[in-house]
């Protein structure tokens, strides 16, 4: 063959110019090793089971409010069609609802119904094309569910309730948590799950695991943070059952998520992780003088990441906050990253993501390479810059591969 034809990328659904290396790949090398300390560590490739990941620089989980029944639509095409052309190392898709009462917002993404794979297949394809890997935030919105979408709620006068009502295609009356405590006065009043709604939630998890696999996805990641259904039982703020799934004990309200997370590794052969929240930023401190669990925190993090660990899972991505109406986090890039570092000492080998507010490409990266993270999760700046990872090479002073089409920009 003429070296000078567009070649096309194999097997792919339609015509697409091959990118070699892929899009998004360090370029000073033929064979770039994981370790080559030369190659700043954001383009560094990573391994899990066998999957490799062409640099560390991962698009985090951003709900966008629009889909139809839990259909993806053309926005989600287009939304996360960019980031496979802009270079990163794995695009995670947004939380994504095992039942219909447990989306966010009546517009959220779900996966509880096999009509609902073919919109998720076709976005998955287009960024294999472009040689990038993707995978989807499986997720139980919980106490938070049955709410506007953030841009109706910004809109309605000051106090309106966030609750989406009946009328506002909401389920206020079906929304299930670990107790009967709200998120705050503002939120749908929850019910307290029987051990029959655990058994129904946990049975969904799986069986949109299995459409994950029809929808072709190379990772799940499990939505355990931000005070949803999983994080809202494993904090005391939030559960304060008096049975097995619940209380003091942190065994007991660690019970229901661990269930969740076991039934879905024993489901899924590829690459499973966990977005979990490593704090709730409440007053006071994670346990008092006596002994007692007053909010949820890092130690209790680090036990419940290595319980994870123990059950084969591949990243833990350390977000935190969301479960207490009051929280006061202190905001600034990278404020999240000690988190992260508190769980790679815990735990060395398992793979640790950071997230939150991350922005410059030198801090990014001395991250990674000082131990603290594996792999930065990005989200905003992602939304203002699509192409995030190219311009950070350039700031770092390497070349990556840009697509084919838009190497003109670049070179």
């Amino acid at each position: 063959m003429s070296p000078y034809i567009n070649r096309p990328v194999p097997d792919a659904y339609q015509y697409f110019p091959l990118n070699e290396p892929p899009i998004g790949s360090y370029m000073g090398h033929a064979k770039v090793n994981t370790e080559d300390k030369t190659i700043p560590a954001l383009f560094r490739p990573l391994s899990m089971r066998g999957m490799d990941f062409k640099n560390r620089i991962f698009v985090a989980p951003m709900c966008q409010y629009s889909a139809v029944n839990g259909h993806a639509t053309d926005w989600h095409f287009v939304h996360v069609g960019g980031f496979a052309t802009g270079g990163a190392g794995a695009i995670c898709m947004e939380a994504t609802a095992v039942v219909p009462e447990g989306r966010v917002a009546p517009e959220d993404v779900g996966l509880w119904a096999d009509s609902q794979v073919e919109p998720l297949r076709r976005i998955v394809d287009f960024c294999h094309a472009q040689g990038t890997k993707i995978g989807i935030q499986l997720a139980h919105a919980g106490r938070k569910a049955s709410v506007h979408a953030p841009w109706i709620q910004r809109r309605a006068s000051r106090g309106t309730p966030n609750t989406a009502a009946a009328d506002e295609n909401g389920w206020p009356d079906n929304v299930l948590g670990p107790s009967d405590l709200s998120f705050s006065k503002t939120y749908p009043s929850p019910k307290a799950m029987t051990k029959q709604d655990m058994d129904v939630v946990v049975q969904a998890f799986v069986s949109a695991v299995e459409r994950c696999k029809s929808a072709g996805f190379d990772f799940i990641e499990i939505h355990a943070a931000h005070g949803y259904l999983l994080h809202s039982f494993v904090s005391p703020l939030s559960n304060v059952r008096n049975d097995q799934y619940g209380g003091q004990p942190l065994e007991n309200r660690l019970r229901f998520p661990l269930r969740v997370i076991k039934a879905c590794r024993d489901a899924w052969e590829k690459p499973l992780w966990v977005r979990i929240s490593a704090y709730d930023w409440a007053e006071g401190p994670e346990q008092d003088e006596l002994g007692t669990w007053k909010q949820w925190g890092i130690e209790q993090s680090k036990i419940y990441v290595g319980e994870m660990q123990k059950m084969g899972i591949d990243l833990v991505d350390a977000s935190s906050g969301g479960n207490w109406v009051d929280q006061e986090i202190p905001l600034k890039h990278g404020y999240q990253v000690h988190f992260a570092e508190a769980l790679k000492q815990a735990h060395p080998s398992l793979v640790i993501s950071t997230v939150g507010l991350i922005t410059d490409p030198l801090e990014a990266n001395s991250y990674i390479e000082s131990g603290k993270a594996d792999v930065i999760s990005l989200a905003r700046v992602l939304l203002r810059t699509p192409h995030w990872p190219l311009l950070a090479a350039n700031e770092l002073g390497v070349t990556v591969k840009p697509a084919n089409q838009y190497e003109r920009a670049w070179y």
